[in-house]
């Protein structure tokens, strides 16, 4: 999957205050605000808890519209919503899990007598793996 994205949101405007929030390529993600400043940041939320939940069940991420090809009611207007998918779960998913690897005697030694931090090491070995490979 690729790390940026960029959904096309709808906000509709309430008759009493503030805006809904749907996104027309994934009908099931939805969400309301009070105003403009906290509505990006929702929508960003909702988007991501629902992408994060469709990877993890194996379902296929639908490609963005283009906002050009939305449909709109009156009182809608189109907000793209830009996602880093990485990012969001480095903030969201950042509970530590243990892992148990080896690694050669000396390696550990000569590690261990300079203070390195393993799981730091390990960590953003992985995380600049991961970057080169999305």
């Amino acid at each position: 999957m690729l790390d940026k994205l960029y959904y096309p949101a709808v906000f509709s405007i309430k008759k009493s205050k503030g805006f809904d929030i749907r996104f027309p390529d994934l009908p099931e993600c939805s969400d309301s605000c009070e105003d403009m400043e906290s509505g990006y940041s929702r929508a960003f939320k909702v988007l991501g808890a629902c992408l994060v939940e469709m990877e993890s069940a194996g379902e296929e991420i639908p490609k963005p519209s283009l906002p050009q090809d939305i449909s709109l009611q009156g009182g809608e207007f189109v907000v793209i919503i830009e996602f880093d998918m990485l990012e969001y779960k480095k903030r969201t998913r950042s509970k530590a899990v243990k892992k148990t690897l080896s690694i050669p005697c000396w390696l550990n030694e000569e590690a261990t007598a300079l203070g390195v931090n393993f799981s730091q090491i390990l960590q953003d070995g992985l995380v600049r793996v991961i970057s080169e490979r999305t």
